[in-house]
């Protein structure tokens, strides 16, 4: 026989014996999930406009809104980490530097953030759930779901002690402070004339709420490779990724992280491990260890995860979630009884973690709005004090 007849004979063989990589089939339960709407969705009283917006992101990065004019909203929801940051609880007053540099300045008397940092970016969608209409006033805020709507949401981080508050005004004070700041601007006096009307006092706590929150929703990424997948690009997803959305929904992943913010924004009690960033424990809502179900929505510029920041990747948050299936309990002061049943019945495979972290990654968009602006009405420093 000739070589090259051996040869073309080896090869026919070798390619008969090669099976093609098949789509996996997709368990049930797919339709507990759902793409994001291309643009979020206005409460009646306050529509957004691009001149609303504008003073809302001005404000955002403002320190003139914190007690110590020393902090802003941005100095915490970092558009480079997803408008969350990278740390386990943040710093807030008396504190200096960003990111992983950030320290509280000495001598100090300000504990760190009750709890992580969630990510500004898409809470315009919070409670979202399918076919079902959307009401922007009633969104799920906060760990414990204890705000509903952005517009309550804004003014709440102002008036606590560690987030922007400070010593220097009680809790009663700090907003006529800030309001009486803004009134003396004339900057924002004009803004917020131009964009509220100046028949009557055009700052006030309703209109400063209604502008930052108008911002905060603008602040959205519905355009993943798991929205295109869903809306109908079957090649918007790697056949490993199908996979991984499959072991996703076999796992019961999806009986908590549903809808298409991968949330049912329910409470439960999961015994995740306190922070040792603070001497107390967080015991959640109703005091039962229990806290709102968080979205996996751009999860790749937002670790630490969970609500003490207690898991540094994904890897160790499923672990533990197989940790949990298997009846152990880490936060010694919650009972076994306690934990949640969803969370009890799942289906945790180490084998099957890496895929599952596959699909996760294509809930990522970072096509969204990262804008800085160069300086604010204050004329203090943007993002407050973040230099080290």
């Amino acid at each position: 026989m000739r070589w090259w007849v051996f040869v073309y004979i080896i090869g026919l063989a070798s390619c008969l014996c090669e099976k093609p990589q098949q789509e996996p089939a997709e368990v049930a339960g797919i339709q507990l999930l759902g793409a994001l709407p291309s643009r979020a969705v206005d409460p009646a009283n306050n529509p957004s406009t691009p001149e609303k917006v504008a003073l809302g992101r001005l404000l955002f990065y403002d320190p003139i809104l914190s007690g110590d004019r020393d902090v802003a909203c941005a100095t915490c929801h970092l558009p480079e980490f997803n408008y969350a940051e990278f740390l386990e609880t943040s710093i807030g007053v008396n504190g200096q530097g960003s990111g992983t540099k950030r320290h509280f300045k000495l001598p100090n008397d300000i504990p760190f953030t009750k709890r992580n940092a969630q990510a500004v970016l898409n809470a315009a969608f919070n409670g979202i759930e399918n076919n079902k209409a959307y009401q922007a006033e009633m969104a799920p805020m906060f760990w414990d779901n204890r705000a509903k709507g952005l517009e309550e949401q804004a003014l709440l981080p102002i008036k606590t002690l560690e987030e922007m508050r400070g010593r220097q005004y009680s809790e009663e004070e700090i907003l006529p402070e800030v309001l009486r700041r803004l009134r003396k601007n004339p900057i924002y006096q004009g803004q917020f004339e131009s964009v509220f009307g100046s028949e009557s006092e055009a700052v006030t706590e309703q209109n400063l709420a209604k502008a930052l929150a108008c911002y905060e929703r603008s602040l959205i990424a519905p355009n993943s490779r798991f929205d295109q997948y869903m809306r109908g690009d079957s090649m918007a997803l790697s056949l490993g990724e199908k996979e991984g959305m499959n072991l996703f929904l076999k796992m019961g992943c999806a009986q908590c992280h549903s809808g298409p913010m991968f949330s049912d924004y329910k409470l439960h009690t999961l015994g995740v491990p306190d922070s040792k960033n603070r001497a107390e424990s967080d015991s959640g809502a109703n005091g039962q260890y229990a806290f709102r179900t968080p979205s996996l929505r751009n999860l790749r510029f937002t670790a630490p995860f969970m609500h003490s920041g207690q898991f540094a990747t994904l890897q160790q948050v499923l672990l533990f979630y197989e940790d949990i299936a298997g009846g152990k309990v880490l936060n010694p002061r919650v009972k076994p009884e306690q934990i949640d049943t969803l969370a009890r019945g799942m289906d945790v495979n180490f084998k099957d973690i890496s895929r599952v972290v596959e699909f996760l990654q294509t809930l990522n968009d970072d096509n969204f709005d990262k804008s800085v602006p160069e300086r604010v009405p204050s004329g203090l420093p943007v993002k407050g004090n973040i230099e080290n």
